[in-house]
């Protein structure tokens, strides 16, 4: 029987954007693509992002964190889902530890959290990767605030030089006049995969409302259209306030709801402050795995 059979899982969102928490720590088990996407598959426990609980590494971090897209692959951050594995690891009657901080830990570095209310916590995303080689792109850009891609979509002459920035995954965003005339399903996957891309892109298509307030709409790589990302809003607001379209703060309104993203003067780390809400706990079902390796 495969080693996730029955084993419970959390449902849950940050601000829609629908995230699995799937607490594996005292086990040795890492889940393979396969098993990641057929628990996408599942109604009960689709997920945006899944997010895997592990043992810690690092001294004085609480747990390590896999997190998948729904096609499988491996992400290296997931703001919103970062928020809801910290509630679960503060309120969930099964999955919560005592502690008097929170610190995660993923393959792009340590997430502190602070808890502001029941279910408004704060991420620190860290560090924004701002040179051509760490975000990571093909070319040797001295500037990341526009590059120069090599898709061009004529219907849409204007989307072209978007900014990037790697917020542990990579960011590519497109200023636009209205946010919402774009098809993403359609031009998503032509930038995520474009060359330039040499780990493909989160695709981002920002309306700058006032120097406070973007409105914003992603094509997240390995997972599509997704009503909030929150590594997408913090790169969208460091790539702003780079271009001098908004300050150091501000909101960012998705499909699903606002995030307020702060790139910290002092030390350069950006905070991502937003909601979570846990929709329902399951069990996989053996037969959910069948086919998985």
């Amino acid at each position: 029987m495969n080693t996730l059979s029955n084993h419970r899982f959390l449902k849950m969102n940050g601000l829609g954007n629908e995230i699995t928490v799937l607490d594996l720590r005292g086990s040795p088990h890492v889940v393979s693509a396969a098993e990641a996407r057929a628990i996408a598959a599942d109604p009960r426990s689709r997920f945006d992002q899944l997010m895997v609980l592990h043992d810690p590494v690092s001294p004085g971090t609480n747990a390590y964190m896999r997190i998948y897209n729904t096609d499988g692959s491996e992400s290296g951050a997931c703001g919103n889902g970062t928020r809801c594995v910290a509630w679960a690891m503060v309120a969930d009657p099964i999955m919560s530890r005592p502690t008097e901080g929170l610190v995660l830990e993923t393959k792009a570095g340590l997430l502190p959290v602070t808890r502001l209310s029941n279910t408004v916590f704060t991420v620190d995303m860290g560090l924004p990767r701002l040179s051509w080689n760490e975000i990571p792109l093909r070319d040797p850009y001295p500037d990341t605030r526009a590059i120069a891609v090599d898709t061009q979509i004529p219907e849409h002459p204007e989307l072209q030089n978007p900014s990037a920035v790697g917020m542990g995954n990579p960011h590519a965003i497109f200023w636009v006049k209205d946010a919402e005339s774009y098809d993403l399903a359609v031009i998503g996957p032509k930038f995520e995969h474009d060359p330039v891309f040499p780990e493909r892109a989160n695709i981002s298509f920002a309306e700058v409302v006032n120097p406070d307030h973007i409105v914003l709409r992603v094509w997240e790589r390995g997972a599509g259209a997704t009503r909030a990302c929150g590594s997408a809003a913090c790169a969208a607001l460091v790539a702003a306030a780079r271009k001098g379209l908004t300050g150091r703060k501000a909101k960012i309104s998705l499909p699903g709801g606002d995030l307020v993203i702060e790139w910290r003067e002092s030390d350069g780390h950006v905070l991502m402050t937003g909601e979570t809400e846990l929709e329902h706990e399951g069990f996989f079902s053996p037969a959910l795995f069948a086919g998985a390796a």
